[in-house]
Parts: C-alpha cells; structure tokens; sequence
C-alpha cells in the first residue's frame, strides 16, 4: 500500500501551470506581450484578461480576449462563475492575466472595510484600511488573503494567473554593509509585492535599455571651468529581466536555469519560460514525450477532479449575503404555512443538522434554497 504523504514531485512542461508575474513602467509593452504569449499558449478560448479598477489598457490593445473588473463584487462574481461552469462555458480556459494586480488590490481593500463594518456592526464604521480588523496592517493582510484565496479557488479548476505590474525606482539599505543603492521594482506597497512575489514561480521586469554616450557641448562651466558634457542617448531597447546579479532589478525565478535577460517579445518570453523548465525536467528520469503523454493524463483527471468538486461545492457552498435575504424569507412564510409544510420544513431541517437559523452564515445556501421552495408550495 502505498504511503498517504510524502511523493516525489515531477516538472509539468506546460508554462501556464506555473504562477507568472510581469512588471514594468506603464506603456512599456507589457500587456501586449502577455497577450501574445496566452494566444501562442492556450488560443483564443484559453485565457481571459482582466482590466482591473482603473485600468484601460484593453481599450488599446486590438483582439485581446478581456474583461473589464471595475470593483471586487464584480471580480468575485468572475471568479465564481468560471468556477461553477469551468467544465461548461470555460472548458478551455487555462489562464486569467491579473492587468493590474496593484488595482485588484486596490478593489480589495473596500471589500475589506465592508467586511470590517459587517463583523462590528455595533461599532463605529471606519472608512481607511489601515483601522480595519484592529489595525496595525492587519486590514491590508486581510486584502492580502481575499485577492490570494480567490486565485487558489481559481487555481483548483485549473485555472492558472499571469499578474502584470508597474515599476518605479527605489532606494534601498543593504542589511550588512548599510549602504544604499538603487533598484528598479514595484510601485505598489512592498507588504502587497512581497505577497505577490514569493507565490510566484517566474517574475520579469521589463525595462528600456539605453546607451548613452556623453558628448561635449563646446561650454564652459562658469564655476568650475571645465567644458560642459551631457548624455546623448544612441539607442535603446525594451528588454525583460528574470535575474540581475547586481541586485539592481527585483525580478525572480524558482527555475534555477532561467535566462538572465531578453528582449520584450513573447517569442523569447515563451522560449525563456521553457528553456527553463526542460532544464529542470532534464534532471529528471522521464522524456519529454512521457512528460507530454502524463500532461494530457493529468488533464482529463483534474477534469473528473473538478466535476466532482463542483457537486460537492455546489451542496456545501454558503453565500452568506444570500442566507440573510433567505432566513428572512423564512422567517416571513413560516407562520402562514400551513400544518403539512410545517413538518416538512422541520423534517429537512432535523435531516440536514439545522437546529435554528442563529448561525445562518454556517449553512449551505442550497438547503435554505430547499426550505424557501417548499414555503413556496404552499402559496
């Protein structure tokens, strides 16, 4: 019999199963080279982009397949709905790009004090949340893990993401020396980075390289009297970073043979990605053609896995904001019902464990769905 814990694990050669991050200044590029990247991956119907809060990129980019994500309630009912029909309406979807995930945790944050608000409602509402859940960044990690279990709820019907980012310049302490330096990184705060970063397998910083040259301008300074210089820039490239032995870019990879640089193009970011990961699997004992065939395998059983996933979810889920509309009506029909769904009523309720309502927020949605319904009949 084998052992309940402990496996050996084995490299997947498909790139999209891998948490992806890309950062870099706005306008860069960055949107339409993952783009590209999902079509030559996973096709038209493989992958959805989400424009988040206020960000309009899409609105520039020709043929992206996308979806605007103004606010959380509408990335949740998102997330829920490729979630219920993944075997459906979302069969081929492999991946979503998060473009930006600064702004989705920027609509996080509102959900957070909402939900701060709803867990006191007998203290005084705050509106920051830097007060919500006691303080002391507690709100902010509370943003943290509703952005990160919606991912990993996502990432259990097989759904990978790909999280875009913006950059700026930062000046950092090395620990030991306590000298400065600078380092190209995110521009959100790095409490939401960092929480983004050590769950990724491949982070890229695009960036623009220049040479540039400096030339004299035929003019005396007239303090120091030395002629004048100034740079001139000769030319310049979009190129993306994966690992900077200099420690001036904050890019990242868990593959230990990843590319240091390349250009800003989805071919060389498609090559890079798996130039890596066949590295990694050639230390492995399995070809490249058993790796494809367990891949495919591995696929028709997470499709069985979800199925059954979704039929046990679909008994258990609980929509706590639904249970309260739901008790209420309930509570409303119950004593015009008559004698016969009275006890039918309490029936299913003593079958399904439901001695009241008082913990309406713990019972799954679709058996108070079952009590309304039969409240219904009676009318």
């Amino acid at each position: 019999m084998a052992r309940k814990f402990g496996q050996k694990r084995e490299i997947c050669i498909d790139p999209l199963a891998y948490n992806i991050g890309l950062i870099g200044e706005s306008g860069i590029g960055k949107s339409t080279v993952i783009k590209e990247v999902c079509e030559k991956l996973a096709g038209d119907e493989g992958y959805i982009a989400l424009d988040i809060g206020k960000e309009d990129g899409h609105d520039a980019i020709n043929g992206i397949v996308s979806a605007k994500i103004p606010d959380w309630a509408t990335f949740k009912e998102f997330c829920d709905d490729v979630i219920d029909n993944k075997l459906t309406d979302y069969k081929d979807l492999r991946v979503i790009v998060l473009d930006t995930f600064d702004q989705l945790l920027d609509i996080a944050e509102p959900e957070v004090i909402r939900m701060h608000n709803r867990a006191n409602p007998d203290k005084p509402k705050i509106t920051s949340i830097k007060a919500a859940f006691g303080g002391f960044m507690a709100g902010e990690d509370k943003a943290i893990q509703i952005v990160l279990d919606k991912l990993w709820e996502l990432k259990s019907v097989g759904v990978s993401f790909i999280a875009i980012g913006h950059t700026k310049k930062k000046d950092v302490d090395d620990p030991i020396t306590g000298e400065s330096y600078s380092i190209l990184t995110t521009n959100m705060s790095q409490r939401y980075f960092n929480a983004l970063k050590t769950k990724l397998h491949f982070l890229g910083v695009a960036y623009i390289d220049r040479e540039i040259v400096k030339q004299k301008t035929g003019k005396k300074n007239v303090v120091t009297k030395q002629e004048e210089v100034k740079g001139k820039v000769m030319s310049e490239s979009r190129r993306i970073s994966f690992r900077d032995d200099n420690y001036s870019v904050d890019s990242k990879s868990r593959f230990a043979d990843i590319v240091d640089e390349i250009p800003l193009d989805s071919d060389a970011f498609i090559k890079a990605l798996t130039d890596a990961i066949m590295a990694e699997h050639s230390k492995g004992d399995k070809t490249v053609e058993q790796s494809k065939k367990d891949l495919e395998k591995a696929r028709k059983q997470k499709e069985a896995e979800v199925a059954e996933k979704l039929e046990h979810d679909a008994a258990n889920k609980v929509d706590e904001e639904k249970n309260a509309e739901l008790v209420s009506t309930i509570q409303n029909k119950f004593s015009d019902a008559n004698a016969a769904t009275k006890k039918k009523v309490k029936a299913f309720m003593a079958e399904h464990d439901i001695p009241n309502f008082k913990n309406a927020d713990e019972i799954p949605t679709a058996n108070l769905e079952a009590i309304v319904a039969m409240l219904n009949e009676d009318e």
